[in-house]
This record gives C-alpha cells, structure tokens and sequence, in this order.
C-alpha cells in the first residue's frame, strides 16, 4: 500500500489555491466582494433598499444614502456594522464606514 503521508514540502491543493491569491492580493479583493454582497443580509431588507453604490477603497467601506435621516441613524451603528461585516467575511477587511 502506497504511504499518503504528505511530505514537508507539498502543499495541499487549497493551500496552494489560497497562497496564490494571496500572493496576487486577490483574497482582499474576494473578501471585499463578500462585504458587499452580504450588505443586504446584514443591514436588511428596508435599510438596503435605501443604500446604492457600495465600494471599498482603502478599507473604507462607502455608502450612498437616499435618506439624511437614514445617514444619521447608520451613523450611530458604524462600529456594530463594521463588527458584523468584518465577522461575515472572516477578516478584518473593513476599518471604517463612510456613509455618503
């Protein structure tokens, strides 16, 4: 029988998936996309109807409004937000909210 055992020298073929995209930094962009995709999921149905053309530029999640009203009241949850967004992703991807 044939010993499996994995030599110090060879990687696992996801080890070697997510070295690579480290390397190139696409990880950071994988994880920025996860960020704004779960937008919607995190902040909900209502609040996410009222929010249009999420980016991230260096680590700054920005965010466009409909709503003054709204701005204010995100404002006020920027830390627990940026907690549940980061947590999402699985990284601390985001250090800041901008709401526009």
């Amino acid at each position: 029988m044939a010993n499996f055992r994995k030599r110090s020298n060879e990687l696992s073929l996801r080890e070697a998936i997510e070295d690579m995209l480290n390397a190139y930094h696409y990880m950071d962009k994988m994880n920025e996309m996860h960020i704004i995709t779960q937008w919607d999921k995190i902040v909900g149905r209502i609040i996410a109807r009222e929010t249009k053309n999420l980016f991230i530029r260096n680590r700054v999640l920005y965010v466009r409004l409909n709503s003054p009203v709204l701005k204010d009241e995100l404002g006020y949850e920027r830390t627990r937000l940026i907690k549940k967004l980061n947590k999402s992703a699985g990284a601390e991807v985001i250090t800041d909210i901008a709401f526009l």
